[in-house]
């Protein structure tokens, strides 16, 4: 997924967030993403490159971008731009497994990925294996969840 695809995935998020606080019954179109207001479930929908990133599954790992101690073994992702807290379902089409997955952390800052998943979620999916892999990405909500970030700690 390029820069100009995550940009427009935000700018779609924030677009329907702002909607959905003005109107029972927003519409929203994009080439990238599919909005569904009625199921109130899935926001919007991409497909990208996704790594994974982590130790072994009881280690405890460094601090995440907000603030949180990153767990190899949780169920989390780091993204360059959806809010924290933000839950996206991730699927393999080489697997056809799938995990939800809680937006913790920053990144990946290698060009052409769109996702980093916890060793955990990675293998829950099957991904291990692989070490990089293309994924759908359903973003279902949530967002500023849990800490804000280091900085406002």
């Amino acid at each position: 997924m390029n820069y100009q695809t995550l940009t427009g995935l935000t700018a779609l998020v924030a677009t329907l967030t702002i909607s959905t606080a003005a109107s029972a019954t927003p519409s929203v179109n994009s080439i990238q993403s599919h909005v569904s207001v009625e199921s109130k479930q899935l926001i919007a929908q991409s497909v990208g490159q996704a790594s994974f990133y982590g130790g072994g599954a009881n280690e405890g790992g460094p601090m995440t971008a907000n603030g949180e101690r990153y767990q190899p073994g949780g169920m989390t992702a780091a993204h360059r731009t959806l809010p924290f807290g933000t839950r996206v379902r991730v699927t393999s089409p080489n697997t056809g497994k799938s995990v939800v997955v809680r937006i913790n952390d920053r990144g990946p800052f290698i060009g052409g990925r769109a996702i980093d998943l916890s060793i955990g979620a990675a293998r829950a999916i099957g991904l291990t294996s692989y070490g990089v892999g293309t994924v759908q990405m359903e973003v279902l909500g949530g967002g500023e969840g849990r800490r804000q970030g280091r900085r406002n700690r």
